[in-house]
Formats: C-alpha cells, sequence, structure tokens
C-alpha cells in the first residue's frame, strides 16, 4: 500500500481495504485459472494495479462517468479504476468467459457495485460510453476502428470523450494516422518505478 498511497495519497480506509485485497483475491483465483503470468503476480501493485490507475492520472473523471474497458483479462484496468472511482461506472469485457467469471468474483469479493463483467466481443456491444479503455489487446488503428461506435458524443468533461489506450514500447507506426489529434503520455514521468520506463498512454478524443 505504500506505493498506492504515494501517487494516490488521498485513498479512504474501504479504498485501501479493497487495494489490499487484491494480492489474496487474484493469487487465490490464479491457482484454479491462470489469468496472470507468475511474474506478473509477484509485481501485481506494480504490473498491473498502478499501470491501471495511471488513466486516472490522464482524465479527471466526473461523478456518473460510463466506462467501457475492452479486453479486460482479469480486470485490468478496470477493476483498479473501479475502487478508486466508485462513483463512475465501469463495464468490463472479455470474450473469453473463465476470465469474466475471475472478474466478476473479484468485483464481488470486493463489493464494486459500479461494476458490470460481461462476456462479449466488442462487435457485440451496441451502448455508447464516454470513455473506451484497453492494455494494447490489438494494434491501435484496428481498435479504433472497433470501438469508435462504442463512444458517446454527449461529453461531460473538460475533454472530449475518446479512447484511452495503454501501451508498451515502441508504436510510432501505429500512431502515425492519428497523430494531429491523440496525446501521448510517457508515464516514466507520472510513475519512478523502472517498470514505467517504456509505457504511454494514448489519448484520443473520438468526436
Amino acid at each position: 500500500m505504500d506505493l498506492l498511497l504515494k501517487y494516490f495519497p488521498n485513498l479512504t480506509p474501504l479504498q485501501i481495504h479493497q487495494f489490499e485485497a487484491l494480492e489474496g483475491l487474484y493469487r487465490d483465483w490464479n491457482a484454479k485459472i491462470n489469468v496472470i503470468s507468475r511474474k506478473d503476480i509477484d509485481e501485481l501493485y506494480v504490473r498491473h494495479v498502478l499501470h491501471s490507475l495511471a488513466i486516472a492520472k490522464i482524465v479527471r473523471f466526473r461523478p456518473g462517468t460510463s466506462l467501457l474497458d475492452v479486453g479486460t483479462g482479469g480486470g485490468f484496468p478496470g477493476i483498479p479504476l473501479a475502487i478508486l472511482l466508485p462513483e463512475c461506472h465501469f463495464t468490463l469485457i472479455d470474450a473469453i468467459g473463465k476470465k469474466i467469471t475471475v472478474v466478476q468474483a473479484v468485483a464481488d469479493q470486493l463489493q464494486l457495485t459500479n461494476v458490470t463483467a460481461r462476456k462479449n466481443r466488442i462487435q457485440e456491444i451496441k451502448l455508447k460510453y464516454d470513455f473506451v479503455l484497453s492494455r494494447a489487446v490489438t494494434a491501435f488503428p484496428e481498435f479504433v476502428a472497433m470501438v469508435r461506435k462504442n463512444i458517446s458524443t454527449h461529453s461531460i468533461h473538460a475533454v472530449p470523450n475518446g479512447i484511452i489506450y495503454l501501451k508498451g514500447g515502441d508504436f510510432d507506426a501505429e500512431i502515425s494516422p492519428f497523430r494531429a489529434t491523440a496525446e501521448i503520455y510517457d508515464l516514466s514521468k507520472i510513475f519512478m518505478e523502472p517498470f514505467f520506463e517504456t509505457k504511454k498512454a494514448i489519448y484520443l478524443p473520438v468526436r
């Protein structure tokens, strides 16, 4: 918790309790259904929790914001963000049913009433959301093409609704079609841990 409190010092006692519970929950579930690699489970708070929370450093989400987490896997970035932002609603989707089983169980055990977990492909989702989130599920141009239809044109934020995409490594070619409008955030300027040296977040407004 020292790591999270370093960057998010205003966590409530309930949020601290929920974040503390994550490691035990994921270790238990990972023993039954492998959703996180063994190396990553030992670095859960840096590689999954803090990485997910980077999104909250990029946009200040207002109460009532709707967010869609595409290809959530074991619940990232959606679950950590749902703990941090209890007044926002998160829909977490993944095409693999066993992963959604884990997501739903973790949400239930943490009593996250602002999380909806669904076994779906993005092509099946017709609803619209303020923001669509993901952690590098496919090449960025393909992702934009898939999710553009799911972004609401009615914005309640200081910035337009859009896509926030977490990505590592070199992606100059992927981002080139959107360079005029996308904003790229170097996460090493937000978090000091070595893991973030090559990590970036892309915010793409969709009007």
